[in-house]
């Protein structure tokens, strides 16, 4: 593949990941196992309030192609098959799921030096079409999406964005929701070894004139343990302990707190990842 500016996707990416990834209120405990003949197998149970769930999931990778089922206690069997270099510079993701025969899905990426390009097109009698591209380069890039629903014959999206990023930083801006949205974003590494990063973000919904500022960052104290926290304006507070307990295997304490509630009591998460 190509070292271009990346998917448009990719626009934002590093702040989502800070202020949202591994964050959980919900108890999780996975277990993942890998062969030598490129097989991985993994098993997940969340428990959400009242309720369990759970499934199982394998992964097969054979040359270019990687193979994804996974089974959910609801009976629903989801496949992505995804080939790589099929022609030169792309990407092809095929994805299904049983019994729900309408939510197949076919995905083409494209990858150039300058650009990158990604089509999507449901695969049902009434297919949706998604297109994005970015141009640019790593350093700089410039991207816009669009979804298109045949039945209505109207748009179902359309989002612009643009980021600039440096070894030590990254800030973007995208406006989506149909241009009722905008997003602004930041992530500050603040050491050479990338153990620490701060990130502040803004959005503001023009059709009810409300802002969302969130702050947040992370400190890696050692090679085994990350810490993360959260803070947004509405007093929406979250804090996060990651701990590699053995080799490939993760424990993961998270907990969200609303200080402006008047019982104020928090939520807390216990996700565990083992993977040997």
């Amino acid at each position: 593949m190509s070292k271009g500016p990346g998917l448009f996707t990719d626009i934002g990416k590093k702040a989502k990941d800070l202020l949202t990834r591994d964050f959980n209120s919900d108890q999780k405990f996975t277990v993942s196992t890998y062969s030598d003949a490129g097989v991985a197998l993994s098993s997940t149970a969340v428990k959400k309030g009242g309720f369990s769930t759970g499934d199982v999931a394998a992964q097969y990778k054979y040359k270019n192609a990687v193979f994804d089922v996974k089974v959910d206690t609801e009976s629903n069997i989801s496949t992505t098959i995804t080939f790589t270099e099929i022609l030169p510079s792309t990407k092809t993701i095929a994805s299904f799921k049983v019994p729900d025969y309408n939510s197949g899905k076919l995905e083409v990426q494209y990858f150039h030096d300058h650009a990158t390009l990604t089509t999507a097109v449901a695969l049902n009698q009434s297919p949706a079409i998604d297109v994005s591209a970015t141009i640019g380069t790593p350093s700089i890039a410039f991207g816009a999406e669009a979804g298109y629903d045949t039945t209505t014959g109207n748009f179902t999206k359309y989002t612009a964005g643009f980021s600039v990023a440096k070894p030590e930083s990254s800030a973007s801006i995208i406006l989506g929701d149909k241009g009722d949205s905008i997003k602004a974003s930041y992530v500050h590494h603040l050491d050479q070894f990338k153990k620490s990063a701060a990130v502040g973000e803004i959005t503001r919904k023009f059709s009810t004139n409300e802002n969302t500022f969130t702050v947040g960052g992370s400190y890696a104290i050692d090679s085994l343990t990350v810490v993360k926290a959260k803070l947004n304006n509405h007093g929406k507070l979250g804090a996060l302990l990651q701990h590699e307990v053995i080799p490939k295997s993760v424990l993961t304490v998270s907990g969200e707190v609303d200080t402006k509630a008047l019982d104020k009591n928090p939520k807390f998460g216990l996700a565990i990842a083992l993977r040997p």
